[in-house]
């Protein structure tokens, strides 16, 4: 099968990513194996292949915002599941057993694995994955075309990441929300806040970023140095960059929570404690539940959310990573088999 396969981690201008052809995974006991349609391209994958996150395997295939149907199952998987469409996020698998597992945290188990991480991803024609972990599509959100399975696979990470940062801000119905960076997890959040009566401002110095956040219902576009028109009841960060969080805290009102919603964040500035003082919060988002994906793939049906994506070919990674990190990707990139 065709795959994109990092061997050692490197900077994205290098092309790191290598066209290979490697032998078809069987599924073991409790698995399947995912017929890859669609792989959306993260950022997470960017530090991933860059060597910003410790990896724990070499050589390893990345990608794990999957769409795609099953066409071989292990032992003990019903064979009803075969021909099924399903999406891969990044949550792979859990202990099940620690305390954070069993009372539905699973997303801070610390034997968690990943996938594109621990476990081969979507960057090729097929992988592996425990079957509670391909998670059944609603109908309707993918036909069987090429099309629509490259608008469903932002949802898998982008969008399950972006309504899990949702939650934990607090936003809700008539609040406002300020989201800083407009990329594939912002542009799927606010459609949910959205729906659900949300006051959404944006802050971006992308000038097609604000474009598309106004299209989708941003009150208020500008960049994170400006203030918005009212003080903010809660925001999230998406954007990698610590020098966010004064600023974004500077436009939160009192009692409001700042969400964080990358995996990593450059260091965050010295500030004054004014800034966190009338009882602001300032939290991380972790990865996500398995309810979070079962949430997102239900309102992503209901809504419906509507994702931009831009369309490459596998062999096309490297170059669909490199624009990522340059930010010139409206929405998502999607790498489609």
């Amino acid at each position: 099968m065709r795959a994109m396969l990092l061997r050692q981690p490197g900077p994205i201008d290098a092309a790191p990513l290598e066209p290979v052809e490697l032998p078809e995974p069987e599924p073991g006991p409790g698995e399947v194996r995912v017929r890859v349609a669609a792989c959306a391209v993260c950022h997470t994958d960017l530090h991933v292949v860059e060597g910003d996150l410790p990896l724990p395997k070499v050589p390893l295939v990345p990608g794990h915002e999957v769409i795609g149907t099953v066409d071989k199952v292990g032992h003990g998987v019903p064979t009803a599941r075969l021909g099924e469409w399903v999406g891969v996020p990044w949550l792979y698998s859990t202990c099940g057993q620690c305390p954070n597992c069993r009372s539905g945290r699973e997303n801070l188990c610390d034997e968690a694995r990943f996938t594109g991480f621990h476990a081969d991803g979507g960057y090729a024609e097929a992988m592996i994955v425990p079957t509670g972990s391909a998670y059944p599509l609603p109908a309707g959100l993918v036909d069987g075309t090429a099309d629509s399975a490259a608008h469903a696979a932002p949802l898998m990470c982008a969008g399950v990441i972006g309504l899990r940062a949702l939650r934990l801000s607090g936003a809700s119905g008539s609040s406002r929300l300020g989201l800083y960076g407009f990329g594939a997890s912002a542009h799927v959040t606010i459609q949910i806040a959205r729906h659900e009566g949300t006051d959404v401002s944006v802050f971006s110095r992308g000038e097609e970023h604000r474009r598309l956040a106004t299209e989708l219902g941003a009150s208020w576009v500008g960049e994170a140095t400006e203030e918005p028109p009212a003080k903010l009841d809660s925001a999230i960060i998406f954007a990698p960059a610590g020098w966010l969080v004064p600023e974004a805290l500077r436009a939160l009102g009192k009692g409001g929570t700042l969400a964080l919603a990358g995996i990593t964040m450059t260091p965050i500035p010295e500030m004054e404690y004014a800034l966190l003082y009338g009882e602001r919060v300032v939290r991380s988002v972790a990865n996500s539940t398995r309810e979070d994906v079962r949430e997102l793939l239900r309102l992503a049906a209901k809504i419906p959310i509507h994702t931009e994506t831009q369309v490459f070919s596998l062999a096309d990674a490297n170059e669909a990573l490199q624009l990522a990190k340059a930010g010139r990707i409206q929405g998502a990139g999607v790498l489609v088999l």
